[in-house]
Parts: structure tokens; sequence; C-alpha cells
């Protein structure tokens, strides 16, 4: 590497992140611009598109092929992550599966807590945001600010302080005709677009109700080494940690959130209840988020959903989507309505995954810029919502949760101690900061 990539050390810091208080206002859930002159000349017709990588894990990996399948004239430059060993890896993962696509010199990869504002400095044209959830508030502000489009991986915080500084980013791209768009891919299914799309259109009658499960197997773990510090270990594990993941209702099971939210045309909830625990990952190594969640979410309208999420070996494992209506029910991921209007997904398939970057890069191309950003925050709210209620015990209101004081930022970035508590909730005595 060259001498822009550093090595993390315990003298590299990060100025400690800060939010604004209060509400961000909601709106509709995608904005549609053109860009500017300068933007547009450069994105128009077949100029070279260039990418940065910022994660350089197994998703981030898997997002950069995905860019490349989604432009024929658009090449990765530039590799970050907070570790120099996976940005090593990525180029060598990525040189197999990606030959002259990938064109990323020594002098373009960057390593260390400070890695992604490096990349800001670069001449990418897109960002792929895909670190551990914890950063993507300040990498989101940091790429906006720096006129680059991103594509934003999910959750997009992990805290309510994060998604209210996410908000204030999204309507900062909207000034600037810059895309987000996000990494809730089930959005851009073609035959999950359909199946919303005819339940919008009323084929299962008035929504009544809506059960989303997303039960799970067990994930990865990366065991520990002698030689890393407390925060090496959990941001290598950033799975077990809340400050890190959000937990696993957010990290992962936010995709059914989602589906939910989008079928609500992304109103949120008014308020929700539930109940979570650690069944069966009771050990030091799980660091302090939950095993299983499950948390009733009701809308203004009445509508309920129940969702459903656990991470266990052996168990009984299901992703689906069940919505009930007044005349009929349908299963959005099997692309099936049953009652008085019987109906089922027979049209063209598609990875959603390239079909994300797809649209991201036509939008860039046409001047159709998209913003998936207002929906993106209002489903990762509403993710954080359910842990709220899960770690609490109580019940909590969308203005509790928007609004909420908990801040999980530590003190400081350093290869030592994490200075922030990692308490494993008890709900009735946790309290809702």
């Amino acid at each position: 590497m060259s001498e822009k990539t550093t090595k993390p050390s315990p003298q590299k810091n990060v100025q400690r992140r800060t939010f604004l208080k209060g509400s961000a206002a909601l709106g509709t859930a995608a904005a549609v611009g053109s860009l500017t002159m300068a933007r547009s000349a450069h994105a128009a017709g077949n100029d070279e598109l260039k990418v940065a990588l910022i994660g350089c894990g197994g998703r981030g990996n898997g997002a950069a092929v995905n860019a490349t399948k989604g432009d024929e004239n658009l090449k990765v430059t530039v590799l970050a992550d907070i570790f120099p060993d996976k940005v090593e890896a990525s180029k060598r993962i990525l040189s197999r599966q990606l030959g002259d696509r990938l064109a990323v010199t020594d002098e373009n990869c960057f390593s260390g807590f400070d890695a992604y504002k490096q990349v800001m400095e670069t001449d990418v044209d897109v960002v792929l945001l895909c670190t551990t959830p914890h950063f993507r508030p300040a990498h989101l502000e940091a790429a906006i600010a720096a006129g680059k489009h991103v594509f934003c991986e999910k959750p997009v915080a992990i805290d309510a302080p994060g998604c209210r500084k996410v908000m204030e980013t999204v309507e900062k791209a909207k000034q600037k005709n810059l895309s987000i768009v996000s990494g809730l891919c089930w959005r851009y299914h073609p035959s999950v677009i359909a199946t919303v799309e005819k339940i919008k259109e009323g084929l299962i009658g008035d929504v009544v109700s809506m059960q989303e499960n997303y039960l799970a197997g067990t994930l990865w773990h990366r065991g520990n080494k002698e030689e890393w510090s407390e925060m090496e270990y959990q941001i290598r594990n950033w799975l077990y940690f809340t400050w890190l993941s959000g937990d696993h209702i957010a990290e992962q099971a936010i995709h059914s959130i989602d589906k939910a939210q989008w079928i609500m045309d992304d109103q949120p909830p008014v308020s929700c209840y539930g109940l979570g625990g650690r069944e069966v990952r009771t050990g030091e190594e799980y660091g302090n988020i939950f095993d299983h969640h499950a948390v009733m979410f009701e809308y203004a309208g009445g509508q309920k959903m129940f969702h459903y999420t656990r991470q266990m070996a052996g168990c009984f494992n299901q992703t689906e989507d069940f919505i009930m209506g007044t005349k009929g029910n349908a299963k959005i991921l099997a692309g099936v309505i049953e009652g008085q209007n019987n109906w089922k997904y027979d049209g063209p398939g598609g990875n959603m995954y390239d079909l994300e970057h797809k649209a991201l890069y036509e939008g860039m191309r046409s001047g159709n810029i998209i913003n998936n950003g207002e929906y993106m925050t209002k489903s990762t709210m509403c993710a954080i919502m359910g842990r709220m209620a899960t770690y609490t015990g109580k019940q909590v209101t969308w203005d509790e949760a928007w609004n909420s004081q908990e801040d999980l930022t530590p003190k400081s970035y350093e290869w030592g101690p994490v200075t922030i508590p990692t308490p494993i909730a008890v709900p009735g005595k946790t309290k809702l900061v």
C-alpha cells in the first residue's frame, strides 16, 4: 500500500460526531430531480463512472460486483476499510471477480477510522457505503458534502440521533441533486414490486394486518486474538454489539419491516410494544444483542404489523410477508394473492442486488436522480423503535422514538478500550432514553 494507506494505531482518532436535536421533517419516499450541468455532462452517455467502496467485507465486495453489473462503463477505482487486511483481501477477491473493471492502485487504498475522508478527496463519482452500520451517518454526510452519488446499505443508523442526522443529509442531497439509492433491495425486486402494486390497487381490499417473519439461523463470529484491543474485537465482531449493528432487528430483519412500511405508504407506526431476549446466545462472545424479538406495531388507521425475528440454530426458519385484507390475503415474497381476486406473479425475474445499482446509474445518466433517503431512514427508525420496545419492555410511541436522546457514539475512536457501555438490556429495568 501507499503512504496514504494508514495502519490503525492508538493515536488515530475520529472527532465524535454531533447530531441535530429535535425532529426532522418527514415527507415522501423519493425525490426526482435533474443533475447540475457539470455532473450531467460528466455522467451522460458513455462517460466512464468511477466508484469507491467503503467497507470491504462480504456485503461490500458483493456491492462492488453488483455495481459493475449495473452499468457497463463503470470501474471500481478506490477501496477503503477500517482494517488494512480487509482492503488487501478485497483487492484479491475483486481482482478475480472483476478483472479490468477493478482499477485500484495502491495510492487509492485507504484504511483507518479516517479512511472515508480520504475517499472523498478522490475523483470518484459514486461511493458505496457498506461498512458497519454505526458509521453510516458520518459517511453519508461526508459523501454528500463532497458531491458524491451514494449507494447506502441498510440500516442507515443505529440510534435516533443518527437517523435525524441522516434525514438532514438526505435533504442536502436533494438540494444538490445527488443520488441516494438504498440497500433495502426488495424494493427493486420485480415480483415484489408487482405484488405490492396489486395490494395498493386493492386486490386484497383494505389492509387489516401484516405478519412479518424473519426467522433465521445464526451468522458468523470472527473469534478473538490476543493482539486485538477491545475496540478492534468489537468492530471485527460488530454484529453482536448494539452500538455497531443496532441489533439484528435493525441489521437484518429491517428488510421485513421495510416491506410493511412500503405497504403503509411509508407512514410510520403510531406505537409499538414487544418482547425479546437472549435465550440461546448467552455467552460473552455474543456481546449485548438479543437473539429474538417479537414486536406489534400499530398504525394510525388501526392496522397492526406483527414482526417476528430470531437468530437461532436448529429452529424453524421462514422469511415471508403475510398481508391480510378485507377481500383476501397476500404473500409478498411468494408473489401470490388469494381471496376474491386470485393472482400470481408470472413476469420476468432479475437480481435485485444488480437492479438497484442499475437504477442508480441509469438515474445519473438520464438526470432522473433517485433519492430513497426518506423511506430508508424511516424504516431504520421503525426497527430501532422496535428494539427500544423489546429492550425496555415499554410501549413506545413514534414521537418518543424519533426524539430519543440515546446516542450510542463512543467518546473516542481509538484502538484501546471501548468508551461506551455495552450492558445487556433487561426489560422492565432498562430505561427509555
